[in-house]
């Protein structure tokens, strides 16, 4: 388990209405430097409309996101570019280049802030598909990947600009337990190796435990629970305990 430091993300009375639905009606959630948090809850409870008004892809109803000692919401575009590069996102389908090797996906993000080719740029690469497992796939293109490899290849893109927090939006979706248990273990050696915060969206109860220093379950655009993993299976709560059982009558 992580040691967790001062906070990093700071949420307080967060809104987030699109059109007639209201997705967020008041969080309040820290996420404390070095601490992997696992968000949980049924679909459309606003876990990844969450993630996205902390990146600043999406602006606040109402309310206060505060990062890294930054209030987000009051930035313009151009103020929220140096904000977004503290945070790396592994999105649930990997969204890789199809057009581009392994290596040219990974490489994209450090273009894109200006980096040019180098032997720091080339060392950063491999260095960091040498975390992930990919270090001889780096002149692959994404088709000649597995599902597995795809998910690496898409964390090693996320975690090359030295992010200080990463965001995973269902990383073992559409992957098979052993795969699954592999990308929950990177996410683990990921935090430790890079000391960054994660957040991790998911259903999957087996990355829970593996995974959540905390968790919090989002229940109608409310925080409806929130513990350590042990506290969330031990919990009593009916509404925690259908869903973490997978109970059909669950109301999300």
């Amino acid at each position: 388990m992580s040691t967790a430091g001062p906070p990093f993300i700071s949420v307080r009375n967060l809104h987030k209405q699109i059109g007639d639905q209201q997705i967020l009606r008041g969080i309040n959630l820290t996420i404390r430097e070095g601490e992997n948090l696992v968000i949980i809850g049924g679909s459309g409870t606003g876990k990844s409309v969450f993630l996205k008004l902390v990146m600043g892809l999406i602006p606040a109803t109402s309310g206060s996101i505060i990062v890294d000692n930054t209030e987000i919401t009051t930035l313009n575009e151009r103020q929220l570019g140096p904000h977004r590069r503290k945070i790396g996102m592994l999105f649930q389908d990997g969204a890789l280049f199809d057009s581009l090797t392994v290596a040219e996906n990974v490489a994209f993000p450090l273009r894109e802030s200006g980096m040019k080719d180098s032997p720091d740029m080339h060392s950063r690469i491999h260095e960091v598909l040498a975390a992930v497992g990919l270090a001889d796939h780096g002149h692959k293109l994404p088709a000649a990947l597995s599902g597995g490899m795809r998910k690496r290849a898409a964390l090693a893109r996320a975690v090359v600009s030295r992010p200080r927090c990463i965001f995973y939006d269902e990383p073992t979706a559409g992957l098979d337990p052993i795969v699954s248990d592999s990308i929950d273990r990177l996410i683990r050696r990921t935090q430790l190796h890079y000391r960054c915060t994660s957040v991790v969206v998911t259903h999957d109860m087996r990355s829970v435990r593996s995974v959540a220093d905390r968790v919090v379950y989002f229940r109608e655009g409310l925080i409806h629970f929130e513990g350590s993993p042990d506290q969330l299976f031990s919990s009593t709560d009916p509404l925690v305990r259908q869903f973490v059982e997978g109970h059909c009558d669950e109301d999300e």
